[in-house]
């Protein structure tokens, strides 16, 4: 998969679907405490506004060799960082989700073509720095696809409007869904879920 393509198209998705939420559903239920609006405004913020950030920021060397690797750092960060890290995420969803206005699909256009210009002059072996530590380009950049699609999904569902996500973008989440699982040593458990050979705990995430 050309991890570029999927970024570019779930981007594409995502704006196309907040084009099509009801202004009346924006300040409704979004995901856990989050209104929808505050699930766009977590969205733009972890998926699009940082990208030409992070793209502008070099790292001195690499620490995190793959995308799995990403998710499984911050999933082995002490409570306390992830505790604090959540609060800190919680209040920038709503800033940002505000900063939308009463015309988020314009907002939401415009930071969709900051993201693809950057990632455009960006190569693929540029070390970028980022919270999980430095990241080659074309291992971070699925990250911010899995955000896309994963919180794509979950906007759509709150809003009771689909979502056209390409096959490739699903397939490339999913991927590193099952990756990170693995990264986390769920990999077992998953897999035989996946077959049909067992079932996973209530409320099983590799998040």
């Amino acid at each position: 998969m050309d991890y570029r393509r999927t970024y570019r198209s779930a981007a594409i998705a995502f704006a196309d679907l907040v084009s099509r939420i009801p202004p009346d559903r924006l300040d409704g239920p979004g995901l856990g405490e989050w209104t929808l609006r505050d699930l766009l405004g977590h969205t733009v913020s972890s998926a699009l506004r940082q990208v030409p950030e992070v793209l502008g920021r070099q790292a001195p060397m690499l620490a995190v060799p793959g995308p799995e690797y990403y998710f499984a750092a911050i999933r082995r960060a002490p409570a306390a960082e992830v505790a604090a890290a959540r609060t800190a995420s919680s209040a920038d969803a709503r800033d940002t989700g505000k900063a939308l206005g009463e015309r988020p699909a314009d907002a939401v256009s415009g930071f969709v073509g900051q993201a693809t210009g950057a990632l455009a002059s960006a190569s693929d072996d540029d070390l970028v720095a980022t919270p999980a530590g430095g990241m080659r380009v074309a291992d971070w950049l699925p990250t911010r696809t899995f955000e896309l699609v994963v919180h794509g999904t979950d906007a759509a569902v709150a809003a009771g409007v689909p979502i056209s996500l390409e096959q490739e973008a699903l397939a490339e989440a999913a991927a590193l869904a099952a990756r990170v699982a693995v990264a986390v040593g769920d990999g077992p458990a998953l897999l035989r879920a996946l077959t049909g050979r067992g079932e996973l705990p209530p409320r099983f995430t590799v998040l």
